[in-house]
């Protein structure tokens, strides 16, 4: 999803944990990178870079992950990687098949996934 936020991005953190919050999830019994209720990331904040213990925009694995970089690029095909300039599309180019595909594609074979 794509919006626009009038505060900073902890702000948005802050309410995006609560609306998790709201649908069940509880961090304290949660495994960590285990199964979840619901979990929302931010994966850009703008032009923002930020690390640390809280929040890392642009997201630490976006880069990584195609079942992030697709839907993204649908909703902005041009957009870049803030930290270093390179275009998103270049980085899902270059990751090779992880099994995920967008919907329209004719090219998806769910006997073959």
């Amino acid at each position: 999803m794509s919006g626009e936020w009038s505060h900073g991005p902890y702000s948005l953190f802050k309410e995006l944990q609560c609306i998790e919050k709201d649908f069940g999830r509880n961090r304290a019994v949660e495994r960590p990178k285990g199964p979840r209720t619901l979990d929302i990331d931010i994966l850009l904040f703008g032009n923002y870079i930020l690390s640390d213990t809280l929040l890392t925009v642009p997201h630490a694995l976006l880069d990584e992950r195609l079942f992030a970089l697709l839907p993204l690029l649908e909703l902005e095909p041009s957009l870049r990687d803030p930290r270093s300039g390179t275009r998103y599309a270049q980085v899902a180019a270059g990751l090779g098949d992880q099994g995920v595909y967008l919907a329209a594609q004719a090219s998806y074979n769910p006997l073959k996934a």
